[in-house]
């Protein structure tokens, strides 16, 4: 063979293994492979003071609701490595928490444990009371093979979603009941690939088997453990061929943003029903709806951004079934509905954001919207309140705002106003939060439609136990009746599904839960579920925490809310946690705003983006619209006011800085100056 020859064989070799090669990689970096954002450290982390004690804070950051969402055992989650293939050196264990920030997760420490849990995990506990063990699919503990002990479920508690964080200047800004900015999309495929890695990738078993059995295991202690994670790819591989035969109907979320319900509505009606209720219930994520803000909603009429549901013990515990607390929808009609929902604890929780009955003098005495921080002043003087911008902000809110979202809680007119209905029999007063008809505010229709269009098939045995209104009273929404294709309408069949799950832990008491304390747990409301064609208009205090805004996310920032859809950006990035004071946002880009005008302006510094792994929304989607909402000339669809200048959008978004809209400082000390500066900003305005 001549010496040509020979050298065109050798680089046709390497040419065919460069191909390969490149399509392994992108095969990789397609599916194997989760990009994450790489984010700067921060110096210092601080609580914006809303009221809640340190043990109240860290109690709600790890309160056990009864879920068990990651779908394997808190032993199991520790001994787990990163989804990451590398040659040489240890890729860490998945738990890192340093690893988790990266999907958004916020570190903080636990009441007991091996590691730091993230706030929003919480390990089941040790005692018999706290009903801790990890369940098995059949209902059987989840044992360790080498000990033969229940394992320990671990899951996400109210606080995942609902703990805010923005940074500024190398500071991290800690917001309870604020909307977080975790993309659990991200975290469901990293956990995905950790486990596929450990079944796969040659040593990573040996390693996790030493971690969860110790080193002294026998072989048939291992095996039986490969066995275990045999069966839970083949449970997880289930879903995953479930959410491929939804995908080209699925709105991807992203950082800040879930399809709660619908994700509920696939928990509840799919994964925990049979094979053939998975195959004729599971649905696409249709319309994801940012994490909403938590505090002053115990005091609401209506929850939900839909306002769909009444009860507050209803709506948290069908959340705690959303994220895979386990319950029985399938078994004999004596075993129906017995679970893992730690009642007792979801009331607690909700006692503990409400507070108090509220009232002009106190106001809200439970969790308080985050005011203002003097941080931002403290490192750039630009950032203190402008006064006088305000006061035509003050006056701009009551000519265009008030109607919808009431007069700010710094105000005797909100407390006064015929928007709080008379206390009920047990007298508990409720703000109604006014439902504004989607053909009216011109926002995305996606999570109301969607809900309304949503059916769902039930065997016959949950069916007749679901009909049953023995334990119902007034008020209380029933099932309904199925349609011409025997299929139930979703909304009315997850509340009367939740509200039995709730019964039946009441009854399971020893002596049952008398009917006094179950009308206080379930909050004094009834069991009332309904889906308008519309979004509810909520009060404003502490909006400036809560970024993206609309109910899907999908403006970045408050000057492009108030800006009209013409000017609001197209596409943007979720994921930036630096937050712009100028926009009332989370960043553009990578560089802060110097210009109103940079608000609105998603390209601008781009070149500058170093963080990798945000995430693009396209606007242009259905359950991503950023219509509606718009001042831009005579009222329409969509269009709800005037057209505003930068300087009143300016002085709108100063406002909303003010205590006057955030609420009087909660420290008696304070409180006086706090109050007198709203009422000079009234005052003025008027």
């Amino acid at each position: 063979m001549g010496t040509g020859r020979l050298a065109k064989i050798i680089v046709g070799i390497i040419a065919v293994l460069l191909i390969v090669v490149g399509i392994g990689f992108k095969i990789y970096r397609d599916k194997l492979y989760v990009a994450l954002p790489d984010y700067p450290p921060v110096k210092e982390a601080r609580w914006l003071g809303q009221a809640w004690s340190n043990d109240e804070q860290d109690w709600y950051h790890h309160a056990d609701q009864g879920t068990q969402t990651l779908n394997i055992p808190y032993e199991w989650f520790i001994a787990l490595e990163q989804p990451r293939l590398t040659l040489v050196g240890d890729v860490g264990r998945l738990a890192d928490p340093a690893y988790l920030d990266r999907y958004g997760f916020i570190p903080g420490a636990t009441r007991g444990g091996e590691i730091q849990l993230p706030i929003g995990f919480a390990r089941g506990g040790d005692k018999a009371e706290d009903r801790g063990d990890m369940l098995l699919p059949d209902g059987r503990p989840w044992l360790n093979p080498r000990t033969g002990k229940p394992t320990h479920k671990i899951g996400f508690t109210c606080a995942a979603c609902h703990t805010g964080r923005l940074t500024y200047r190398e500071t991290a800004l800690l917001v309870d009941g604020g909307p977080a900015l975790t993309d659990l999309g991200k975290f469901r495929q990293g956990l995905g690939l950790s486990i596929l890695f450990t079944k796969y990738v040659p040593g990573r078993f040996d390693r996790f088997a030493m971690n969860v059995l110790g080193e002294d295991a026998s072989e048939a202690q291992k095996s039986d453990l490969k066995a275990q994670l045999d069966a839970l790819w083949d449970r997880l591989d289930a879903v995953r061929k479930l959410d491929k035969k939804v995908a080209a109907a699925t709105v991807d979320e992203g950082y800040g943003r879930l399809d709660a319900l619908n994700r509920i509505g696939n928990t509840v009606f799919a994964l925990d029903l049979d094979d053939a209720a998975r195959e004729a219930n599971y649905a696409a994520t249709t319309a994801p709806v940012n994490f909403p803000h938590v505090w002053n909603t115990s005091w609401f009429d209506w929850v939900q951004y839909n306002a769909s549901i009444e009860q507050p013990m209803v709506r948290n515990a069908g959340e705690a079934l959303g994220v895979s607390a386990p319950v029985n929808l399938t078994g004999p009609a004596k075993d129906l509905f017995t679970s893992q929902v730690h009642v007792e604890n979801i009331a607690r929780i909700e006692k503990q954001i409400a507070g108090e009955q509220p009232d002009a003098q106190a106001g809200f005495t439970g969790l308080r919207a985050p005011r203002w921080p003097s941080l931002f002043a403290e490192i750039d003087k630009a950032n203190a309140i402008d006064l006088g911008r305000a006061r035509k902000g003050a006056g701009l809110y009551g000519e265009l705002c008030q109607g919808c979202h009431q007069a700010p809680i710094g105000r005797k007119e909100f407390w006064d106003s015929t928007a709080w209905l008379k206390p009920n029999a047990f007298g508990q007063r409720y703000l109604v939060v006014k439902p504004i008809p989607i053909a009216t505010i011109g926002t995305d229709p996606a999570q109301a439609e969607d809900m309304i269009a949503r059916t769902v098939a039930l065997p016959d045995t949950l069916v007749r136990a679901l009909k049953d209104r023995s334990g119902d009273g007034p008020g209380d929404v029933p099932l309904g009746e199925p349609d011409k294709d025997g299929r139930y309408a979703f909304g009315p069949a997850l509340g009367v599904t939740v509200k039995r799950t709730v019964d039946r832990w009441y009854d399971s008491q020893t002596p049952p839960t008398a009917k006094a304390d179950r009308e206080r747990l379930n909050g004094y409301r009834p069991n009332g579920i309904q889906a308008p064609l519309a979004y509810k208009a909520r009060p404003l205090d502490g909006v400036w925490a809560t970024p993206p805004f609309l109910h899907n996310g999908a403006v970045p920032n408050v000057f492009a809310l108030l800006s009209p859809v013409a000017e609001r950006p197209k596409s943007f990035t979720l994921g930036r946690r630096e937050f712009d004071p100028v926009c009332l946002g989370y960043q553009l880009t990578a560089v802060a705003a110097k210009d109103p005008m940079d608000c609105l302006n998603a390209e601008a510094g781009a070149e500058a983006n170093r963080l990798g792994g945000l995430f693009t929304l396209d606007t242009a989607k259905r359950g991503n619209l950023n219509t509606g909402h718009e001042f831009a000339g005579t009222k329409g669809t969509g269009v709800i006011g005037r057209a505003l200048s930068v300087d009143e959008r300016l002085a709108l978004v100063e406002f909303l800085k003010t205590d006057c809209i955030n609420g009087v400082d909660p420290d008696p000390a304070r409180a006086a100056a706090s109050t007198t500066r709203c009422e000079a900003l009234d005052a003025a305005a008027r």
